[in-house]
């Protein structure tokens, strides 16, 4: 096992479906800085740091039902003519 290994498995693994107000839970009481994301086949998908869930939940776009990875699709860059994905696509 390679340091980024042990790195990447100390850190708590989540669903990537949670909304952020309970991983912001899950973090506050964890206490950590960090989630690992997996998909439901228990895949890592990414992960996600508390100001980055601080940065998404302060926007004028958020609501309550924003899952994780609808913060993670957030992040990847669109072209000009791509449309924003909608954060109730997974509904």
């Amino acid at each position: 096992m390679s340091a980024v290994d042990d790195i990447e498995a100390a850190g708590p693994r989540v669903s990537d479906d949670m909304t952020v107000e309970v991983a912001l839970s899950v973090m506050a009481s964890a206490r950590v800085e960090y989630l690992l994301l997996c998909d439901g086949d228990d895949q890592r998908t990414g992960s996600i740091t508390l100001a980055e869930l601080a940065v998404h939940r302060g926007s004028s776009t958020y609501t309550d039902q924003i899952q994780l990875r609808d913060v993670l699709a957030d992040r990847l860059p669109r072209s000009a003519g791509s449309p924003s994905p909608s954060p109730f696509s997974s509904l």
